[in-house]
């Protein structure tokens, strides 16, 4: 593909709660034995992409030990690649990232010293699969300026925390509201866009002029009437797992057979670093209906409804449902967990009840008693 990929992953959000004080959400835990970056990545690749760079910034331990090989996505080559730029203070530069299009001015060299004609930018925190090609080719059909790819969400979403774009019947977007309180536009930007690399360079040095950092307010919105931007609609399965219910109604879709088979089982795969773990050990008297369990897990008691991930342990007469337990978690006999999400390397002691009420995801955080912390 005649692009290089750009994934937006350094961004903090105080929506995620809990679950964003030790990691990035981009490397929040999806499906049993992926990260969030994991769709973007392989979407790169799939893609036929040959050299993509990272953005970091916010809690970037745990995302930054994810890609330090980048042999699980097929970027480990000697053109292109994979390339994860975290903020660096600098003579000339005395800022970490200020927005999406700071981070992406701060690291202008990597488009500069590039030669292909497009850039494709996708958000990390993004659960999709999507050839960009096809994109591609509808970029320079419509001979636009920019391409932002677009989903039809449902009319229960909250559309609050998405950016909404209104478009005319040649699919030009004619308005683009970021996180409006209310509109009558029920698509949403999917934060995928694809620019003419070129073009990308005078925007971003044009903002960093004018001491603008947003790329979404200062770029999509300022010039939608100025430059020619178009919609492409996604038809396929799109979810952003910026808010603590999203990120629960996201692992959940994935109970669904239709969800499961469409990223599982069809072309093209979905790729991730891979653990050496044992496969899940079931032992006499657990009972598992409609869940997903990961390798290294013990189960001895019930699971129902509910997304295990890697090494977690069930103890006797234990009860899980509609949860989703994260990486190394220990959870004693005789405990009871419903609608809730338990943190990675939790300890949970026996005979503890947490319930999550009322249509509320309660997010459980407990010492790790066996690790001393």
């Amino acid at each position: 593909m005649r692009a290089i990929g750009i994934i937006l992953a350094g961004g903090n959000n105080n929506k995620m709660k809990e679950l964003s004080y030790k990691r990035a959400i981009a490397a929040m835990p999806v499906a049993g034995s992926y990260r969030a970056i994991d769709f973007a990545l392989s979407n790169m690749s799939n893609s036929n992409i040959q050299k993509v760079a990272v953005l970091t910034q916010y809690n970037a331990k745990s995302l930054n030990e994810h890609l330090s090989s980048s042999k699980w996505w097929d970027f480990g080559r000697k053109q292109g690649g994979l390339y994860v730029f975290t903020p660096s203070i600098t003579a000339d530069n005395g800022f970490w990232y200020r927005g999406t299009a700071d981070s992406i001015w701060q690291n202008i060299k990597f488009l500069k010293n590039s030669h292909e004609p497009y850039v494709v930018i996708a958000a990390g925190d993004g659960i999709y699969k999507l050839d960009y090609n096809k994109v591609l080719e509808y970029h320079i059909k419509k001979k636009a300026d920019i391409t932002v790819v677009c989903k039809d969400m449902p009319q229960e979403t909250d559309i609050t925390r998405f950016g909404l774009v209104k478009m005319n019947e040649d699919s030009r977007i004619v308005e683009f509201e970021e996180k409006p309180m209310a509109s009558d536009s029920r698509t949403v930007s999917a934060g995928i866009y694809i620019i003419r690399r070129r073009q990308l360079i005078e925007l971003i040095e044009k903002c960093a002029e004018e001491e603008r950092h947003d790329f979404v307010n200062d770029i999509l919105v300022r010039y939608k009437n100025i430059k020619r931007i178009y919609g492409y609609k996604l038809d396929n399965y799109w979810s952003n797992i910026s808010t603590v219910e999203a990120y629960y109604k996201t692992n959940m879709d994935f109970l669904k057979p239709e969800i499961r088979n469409y990223f599982f089982k069809q072309y093209p795969d979905i790729y991730s670093k891979v653990d050496d773990m044992p496969p899940a050990k079931y032992n006499p008297g657990s009972n598992i209906k409609n869940s997903l369990v990961s390798s290294g897990c013990i189960i001895n008691g019930q699971v129902e409804n509910s997304v295990l991930f890697k090494k977690a342990y069930i103890g006797n007469n234990c009860v899980i449902k509609n949860s989703i337990i994260l990486n190394n978690v220990y959870i004693g006999d005789n405990t009871y967990i419903e609608n809730c999400i338990v943190e990675s390397h939790d300890t949970i002691k026996a005979n503890e009840r947490y319930v999550g009420e009322n249509g509320q995801i309660k997010i459980v955080v407990e010492k790790n008693e066996r690790i001393g912390l």
